[in-house]
């Protein structure tokens, strides 16, 4: 691409060369081919003139389009399916007569969209296992390792570690369900004509209703789908690219909820992504190091999330059969959802294999909180040695309060267990009380919630689609 025109940052930064080549001119006209010689092989089985000469010379000239003498047609005519229909007549002369016969240019242009669509949902349904197994992996390795919870982001019980990674592992699970669910519920166009009544194909059929519709399932079969749409205008019906962009943004949902964690888990630091050797993180403060991995995740979500609006507006304003205000919003705003979506699952994959956990920090932490949630147990005990509940209640709100005020107002450590350990009314000690402060007794069901979670929902995932596993990503930073 020349430095002196636009270059999208899709391509230079952002979605990978496998996303960028489901969505280039190459695979859309060889889509078309495909579909041109779909048409031609159903409409011979079901009776029309032609010949199996003329369908070997459409496919072996399948795939070397001629790009110039399509351009120069397309010059000329200023209608693209024309211009290609011509330069496709060229290479097979024989088969020139039959190229489009009975078609209108949705049939090429309409069908070849809900290809791609599922060709992109299945490199980002391959993406979203991988982040799924990365993360799942994340989760079982620190299953066990306490945190400090946090509520409103205010210090809250302790779960772990791995338990907070299945919060971010259940977003992506149900986005597979939705993606698989999409996927499987895909329909083609198929062929019908310029109000979708397939009067053409009635015609050509000499009024065979049969014919027309085995048509339709004979494409549809050639082409790898279940069926076509039974009814439509011109176009498919354009809600199916809400229902598709809506998946992507449920995936942007769940990549930005994990990316906003990491960013004030990377503040706290307790867990980090991941930073190269030689990685800048800024220009100005030599000691910083930024999550701009996480920040460019959320960025590209927010793109995604708002661009699924696109295909709202568009299905909800296409009048009767067919107008042509979806066409430059729609090759726009649902080729990019996929390339911004593919970025971010690609960042996603990169940052969750890589997370640099910090222990230490993690412990050091929840330790500075935890005499303040044991304060019920220390409480208890008293009781049953004979204290009144209410009197000892009293005594640990006021020391509370005061222990919070020297963390607060002093900058010092928490000194409540001291305060309660010196205070006769406990009957306890220091000694007896840091017994009971151990992180692991705080965790409730965490570290099996994690186990049940991974080995009952998740890994049967991951089983199911295996052959999906293992992928290389590699981001631009």
């Amino acid at each position: 691409m020349p430095d002196n025109v636009y270059n999208s940052p899709f391509n230079s930064r952002y979605a990978s060369k496998e996303m960028q080549y489901i969505y280039s001119p190459d695979f859309k006209f060889k889509t078309w081919r495909k579909l041109w010689i779909a048409l031609a092989e159903a409409e011979k089985e079901l009776g029309l003139n032609i010949t199996d000469e003329q369908i070997a010379e459409m496919k072996a000239h399948a795939d070397d389009i001629n790009y110039d003498t399509a351009r120069a047609y397309e010059k000329k005519f200023r209608h693209d399916v024309m211009s290609h229909v011509h330069a496709y007549g060229e290479q097979c002369p024989k088969a020139k007569g039959v190229i489009h016969l009975g078609a209108t240019s949705c049939y090429v242009g309409d069908n070849t969209d809900i290809i791609t669509m599922r060709e992109a949902l299945l490199l980002i349904k391959k993406k979203l296992v991988n982040a799924i197994s990365s993360v799942a992996k994340f989760a079982g390795e620190y299953k066990d390792m306490p945190c400090l919870g946090f509520t409103h982001f205010q210090p809250a019980q302790p779960t772990t570690v791995g338990k907070r990674a299945t919060l971010w592992l259940m977003d992506l699970v149900l986005d597979y369900d939705e993606i698989c669910h999409t996927i499987d519920t895909l329909m083609l166009l198929g062929s019908k004509g310029t109000t979708g009544t397939q009067a053409s194909f009635l015609e050509l059929f000499d009024g065979d209703h049969e014919k027309c519709k085995a048509l339709d399932k004979k494409i549809a079969e050639k082409m790898g789908f279940k069926s076509c749409f039974p009814v439509s205008g011109q176009t498919y019906a354009r809600k199916l690219d809400t229902i598709v962009c809506n998946c992507l943004a449920l995936i942007a949902q769940s990549c930005c909820k994990f990316s906003n964690d990491l960013r004030l888990l990377q503040n706290l630091r307790e867990v980090e992504e991941p930073f190269e050797k030689n990685q800048i993180g800024s220009s100005a403060m030599a000691y910083k190091r930024n999550p701009m991995r996480s920040e460019r995740i959320a960025s590209l979500s927010r793109y995604v999330m708002v661009d699924a609006l696109n295909p709202v507006w568009t299905a909800s304003a296409q009048w009767f059969e067919r107008t042509l205000d979806d066409s430059a919003n729609k090759r726009v705003s649902v080729a990019e959802a996929f390339l911004a979506t593919d970025g971010i699952l690609d960042l996603y994959i990169n940052i969750t294999s890589g997370l640099i956990v910090y222990p230490k920090i993690i412990e050091s932490r929840l330790m500075n909180e935890l005499p303040f949630m044991a304060t019920e147990n220390i409480m208890m005990d008293a009781v049953k040695k004979g204290g009144d509940r209410q009197e000892l209640h009293e005594k640990i709100r006021q020391y509370s309060m005061e222990a919070s005020q020297v963390v607060k107002a002093q900058g010092g450590k928490n000194d409540l267990v001291d305060r309660i350990a010196a205070d006769p009314a406990f009957m306890t000690t220091k000694e007896k009380i840091l017994e009971v402060l151990k992180p692991e007794n705080f965790v409730g069901r965490a570290p099996e919630q994690t186990a049940d979670f991974l080995e009952e929902v998740v890994n049967p995932i991951l089983e199911k689609e295996k052959d999906l596993l293992g992928i290389d990503v590699e981001i631009s930073v």
